[in-house]
């Protein structure tokens, strides 16, 4: 709960909102021990006194009736009316959504269908129709604004459990035994009970305001009883002449419909994990750039080089330093590996190269990518858009989230083809279908028509690829590509990728956890840890003697097929977080190697030989063969 209400004061607006309703409601509660006048006492003769008149501090009404007093006691009214309308609405929507997602089948088509028929009429005309059937006053009205709501609910709810009912741990609790009931209330409930909460403050303002808006037309609260529709219906015969008395209720109803729907949008932001982290707010074209110092000079011989390159995430007042000062550099048919756990800022890396970063909250900070000399950091959209694809090429992680689901993986093809160059379309559709040739698909003719979601994990993958290799690029960033691949096809994609980059002369910059790819195709490999490179050097003498103790026991952590001669050494501890990185060298507290040195200053990526780098002060001994 503190989480919670620390993550809603991070919202200003919402916590403007939270203060506004939160004195309202303490208005509210404390209104019958305030010295009011009697809200129904009429007195003719002081009837529509000014504001601020003595006595009357926000004047009277057409009957001499005390404004504030009934403002208050209105307020009230209208509070507890929207907001028990809000929970009547919620819980039946809630249960009649979660009972046809859970079900599914039958019953849900008879129950959304009768949904359907209540959405097909126009809310407040149903609301009015109810209270016609009904008859006028504040309890009807109240039934009638829960009614023409509980739809919202039912289909919002049914969505989310449907989604929920067939996930792997209802099945569990299937297979242990457990009834329906039993499942509902403690599997489906909980996972929907944060949307509920989301609806019903996103929703409350505007039941107050269909409130008003039946008590304005003479439905909802009857005389001598008011609340703000009523306090506005009576005024408005006044209004040119004494606007004071629909002004006061009229002002009363913004500032709760403003203060709630604030409070809601932050409820949902800090209830929502992808609102929380910035993950649906919408990206700029390129990652924002707010380099400070100098920008590092190009290398001569390298295709693609990374000097000193810094990205963060700017979280609200938390920044998490993803890349700390990467140093990288690929030439012209070389194949860079790049290891390291999950979360060490290998990804970020890749995507920071062509400014693929979301921004917000990504921003890069320092250093910069030359490709062929060129700094691509601050470069225009425009010149961005022409290497994206064309000459520098992106294989990504998962072609599920990656690949267009209303387009054909064919057509994608060709789309990626049309972009860069001017082809017809027949063209672009024969380069496409051979391009899902080359990268083993069967039936390439037929699965061109095919949508991902149609395709396993693996041949989406190889599309993924073939998008890549379509424009004949000079660099390929490859996110572990052959993740989701089988062993056979692993190869031969494998195989083609080295062939690519012998023949066309392609760099290839490799991310990957699987050290057996990175011994049969990298020349070179790099490992990272906290955002940050440890060591560097060729793959067979990082692979068979690491110097930095970081990489010593991350290959210790492959197994062996064998014997099993060597116990599997898994590392203690786990990653430092990248918003409080500590002083010196980030792998300390996990390594035994550790000394006082370590923990304090900058570490440097110092050359162990010719052509090796290691950021250690103890690193490793290095074998003479091993050294370079």
């Amino acid at each position: 709960m503190r989480a919670f209400f620390a993550l809603l004061a991070r919202n200003r607006l919402a916590l403007v909102g939270l203060i506004v309703m939160g004195c309202v409601m303490i208005l509210a509660l404390i209104t019958p021990i305030l010295p009011l006048a009697d809200p129904d006492v009429t007195d003719t003769s002081q009837r529509f006194q000014r504001p601020f008149t003595e006595g009357a501090l926000l004047g009277t009404d057409h009957l001499g009736r005390d404004l504030l007093s009934r403002l208050l006691w209105g307020t009230r009214l209208s509070l507890a009316v929207g907001i028990a309308a809000a929970v009547i609405a919620a819980t039946l929507g809630a249960a009649i959504g979660i009972v046809a997602g859970f079900y599914g089948g039958r019953t849900d088509n008879v129950i959304m269908r009768g949904v359907d028929m209540l959405m097909a009429f126009p809310y407040i005309l149903l609301a009015l129709a109810i209270v016609a059937a009904l008859g006028p006053g504040l309890m009807n009205a109240l039934i009638a604004v829960a009614a023409v709501n509980i739809p919202f609910f039912a289909r919002n709810i049914r969505g989310v459990t449907v989604g929920i009912a067939n996930k792997e741990f209802v099945d569990a609790a299937r297979l242990s035994g457990m009834g329906d009931l039993r499942i509902i209330l403690t599997e489906i409930l909980p996972n929907v009970i944060p949307v509920i909460v989301i609806a019903m403050s996103t929703t409350v303002g505007w039941m107050i305001l269909e409130t008003a808006g039946l008590s304005f037309l003479g439905l909802g609260s009857q005389p001598p009883k008011a609340d703000l529709g009523s306090m506005l219906g009576e005024a408005r015969s006044a209004l040119i002449t004494n606007p004071h008395t629909s002004v006061v209720p009229g002002v009363m109803i913004l500032i709760i419909v403003m203060a709630v729907n604030l409070l809601g949008d932050g409820v949902r932001e800090a209830l929502d994990p992808r609102l929380r982290s910035g993950a649906l707010t919408r990206p700029m074209a390129a990652t924002l750039v707010r380099r400070k110092g100098p920008v590092p000079e190009a290398s001569d011989d390298a295709l693609l080089a990374l000097r000193g390159l810094e990205t963060q995430f700017h979280v609200k007042s938390r920044i998490y330093r993803a890349v700390g000062g990467v140093d990288l550099q690929v030439r012209p048919g070389e194949c860079l590996g790049l290891i390291g756990e999950s979360g060490s800022g290998k990804s970020v890396t890749a995507l920071s190269i062509m400014g693929l970063v979301a921004s917000p909250p990504g921003v890069i900070t320092g250093g910069a990518v030359h490709y062929k000399g060129r700094d691509l950091i601050g470069a225009r959209y425009e010149d961005l858009r022409r290497l994206r694809g064309n000459e520098i090429a992106y294989i990504f992680q998962d072609p599920l989230a990656t690949l267009h689901p209303l387009y054909s993986v064919g057509d994608q093809l060709a789309e990626a083809i049309t972009c860069h160059h001017n082809v017809s379309k027949a063209e672009a559709r024969a380069r496409a279908v051979n391009l899902l040739k080359s990268v083993r698909i069967p039936n390439a003719e037929d699965r061109a028509n095919s949508y991902p979601h149609e395709l396993s994990g693996g041949m989406r993958q190889r599309v993924g690829i073939a998008m890549a290799l379509a424009n004949d690029p000079e660099v390929i960033i490859a996110d572990e590509p052959t993740t989701a691949l089988d062993v056979t096809v692993q190869a031969q994609i494998l195989s083609l990728l080295d062939d690519l980059r012998r023949e066309r002369g392609l760099a290839i910059v490799f991310i990957t956890h699987d050290f057996g790819v990175v011994a049969q195709l990298c020349d070179r490999v790099a490992v990272m840890y906290a955002g940050r490179i440890v060591e560097e050097g060729p793959t067979d003498a990082i692979l068979n003697a690491p110097a930095h103790p970081y990489a010593a026991r991350l290959m210790a952590c492959v197994p062996e097929l064998g014997e099993g001669r060597r116990e599997l050494a898994a590392i203690p501890g786990l990653p430092p977080a990248v918003n409080d990185l500590p002083d010196g060298c980030a792998f300390a507290p996990r390594c035994d190697k550790a000394q006082p040195a370590c923990r304090t200053g900058e570490i440097a990526l110092a050359r162990s030989s010719d052509v090796r780098r290691v950021r250690c002060i103890d690193p490793e001994p290095i074998p003479e063969e091993a050294a370079g």
